[in-house]
């Protein structure tokens, strides 16, 4: 796929001096027309060969257009911190929000490339890692993100040259590295592995464009007219098509047999054995937070559930056991402007903890396919999609040896009515009970059904969830504690 690229295409200086001015006002016009609008963010990968001029074209993009709405992005080894979270953690948080362009060099491609080719990783490997990041630009364009990515090439004889040339001058010699030469030694290795890589990750949303980056006048106009031609089809589309969604296989429930309704209870503990109960298992939750193991992992818990159902509650016995310094309770409403200007899960990625810390979510990444969904703040194929979108998100977690815990507390209709009224008398309490609170009651039965949906769609072998009969509080509590002991209990012997 590459020797198109090889061809010696060259533009002349006056064409060259000619068509750049109308380009640039042309880029710029388009982009301040995206920064007013705010419909969508940008997100261009700039990769290649080395010296193939990705950090000159990200100067010359940063020179045609309005600098102060452009973020070059160029990762170098993970920090502490980032190694510290899921790998794609360092990229989800510096994505640019709508009308924002952000420039990836190398971006999430290069690493995995180069791993294939120094031989840290195999084929399979190297093949998941892709499937990964197509489903996650996949989950971006889906958000409304326009991708484009550029593979600048030159050929191995070509790159030779522009390294020698590079050498010779004193004021560009530090530009080659030692590793510039290595890659030069292993070219045909790395082009072989980049083809795979790009042949599986082009697609009609993102797709690769290779330009030859012999002649800089070319490789400018090139790029620059392939991005111009892409803001400018985008800013005249009316709507974007709704993206087509493939929903994990589950069996459909009838109304009798959702999983919720199967629930007993009336299941309950009395007093004297929630104390026994209680003390023991915030006991085991202390020792297990203070394991020496515990460093190498991270926590993260989400309690969902009915309105009133006690989550509140259960979030203060197991904080309770915990040393305040190594936890979080993020509370969950609705998104501020800056979180509406980024994809769905960028909130939730922005709060995941480092190894040795736990996250509490009261309510949590849950709410599109619940409350987005019953009172229609998102369309159906957005929280259709979320199903998948949230698995593969946990799913990344938890191969970073985080712990997820998730909790859907349930309670009868009955009962909640019972806590409603009595928040309401209760003077302390009544801050626990809101307008919103009585409006959702009247929707119960969509409420159940999305619930039980997303119950079947989302609970995995890695990430399950645990459903606690919440009428009683005190063995809601005591179940919570016992799944959450056994959950990070697993996790630390896991490591052995």
């Amino acid at each position: 796929m590459f020797e198109s690229a090889e061809l010696g295409h060259k533009i002349d200086k006056e064409t060259f001096r000619r068509e750049e001015p109308v380009l640039r006002e042309a880029l710029l016009d388009a982009q301040l027309e995206l920064v007013e609008k705010k419909s969508f963010p940008v997100i261009l990968v700039i990769t290649g060969v080395s010296g193939a001029g990705k950090g000159e074209t990200i100067h010359l993009l940063n020179e045609w257009m309005d600098p102060r709405h452009i973020q070059a992005i160029a990762m170098d080894k993970p920090s502490e911190e980032e190694l510290e979270r899921p790998y794609m953690w360092r990229f989800w948080r510096v994505l640019p929000p709508q009308g924002k362009t952000a420039i990836f060099l190398d971006s999430w491609y290069m690493p995995a490339i180069l791993d294939r080719v120094y031989g840290r990783i195999k084929n399979a490997d190297l093949d998941q890692a892709m499937e990964r990041v197509c489903r996650f630009e996949k989950m971006l364009t889906n958000e409304g993100a326009l991708i484009l990515k550029f593979w600048l090439h030159l050929s191995k004889e070509e790159q030779k040259k522009r390294f020698k040339k590079l050498e010779k001058d004193k004021s560009t010699r530090w530009r080659v590295t030692e590793t510039d030469w290595d890659y030069h030694e292993r070219y045909d290795d790395i082009l072989q592995v980049a083809e795979h890589a790009l042949r599986q990750t082009s697609s009609v949303e993102a797709p690769w464009t290779v330009i030859e980056g012999t002649d800089p006048a070319y490789r400018s106009l090139s790029l620059g007219n392939i991005l111009l031609l892409n803001l400018k089809n985008r800013l005249e589309a009316k709507e974007l098509p709704a993206p087509a969604v493939a929903l994990p296989p589950v069996m459909t429930a009838i109304d009798d047999l959702l999983i919720l309704k199967t629930l007993d209870l009336s299941r309950s503990l009395e007093k004297t054995a929630y104390k026994e109960d209680l003390e023991k298992y915030q006991g085991k939750l202390n020792l297990l937070t203070r394991d020496p193991r515990f460093r190498n992992i991270s926590v993260v818990i989400v309690f969902e559930g009915n309105d009133a159902a006690g989550k509140g509650g259960a979030i203060r016995r197991v904080t309770g056991a915990l040393d305040p310094r190594h936890y979080r309770v993020i509370q969950i409403s609705a998104p501020t402007e800056e979180e509406r200007a980024q994809p769905y899960l960028w909130r939730f990625w922005r709060q995941l903890p480092r190894r040795g810390k736990i996250a509490i979510f009261d309510r949590s990444w849950y709410g599109r396919m619940l409350v987005e969904r019953v009172e229609g703040f998102c369309s159906e194929s957005d929280w259709m999609r979320s199903y998948s979108e949230i698995n593969d998100f946990e799913e990344q977690l938890v191969r970073h040896h985080t712990v997820v815990a998730k909790f859907w507390l349930s309670i009868s209709k009955d009962d909640q009515l019972k806590r409603f009224e009595s928040r309401q008398q209760v003077e302390f309490k009544r801050f626990k009970i809101t307008d919103e609170d009585w409006r959702n009651r009247e929707k119960w039965d969509a409420y159940e059904q999305a619930a039980c949906d997303m119950i079947d769609r989302t609970s995995s072998v890695i990430a399950p969830w645990t459903l606690v009969e919440a009428n009683d509080k005190r063995f809601a509590r005591i179940k919570v504690l016992k799944t959450l002991c056994n959950h990070i209990e697993e996790a630390l012997e896991s490591l052995k």
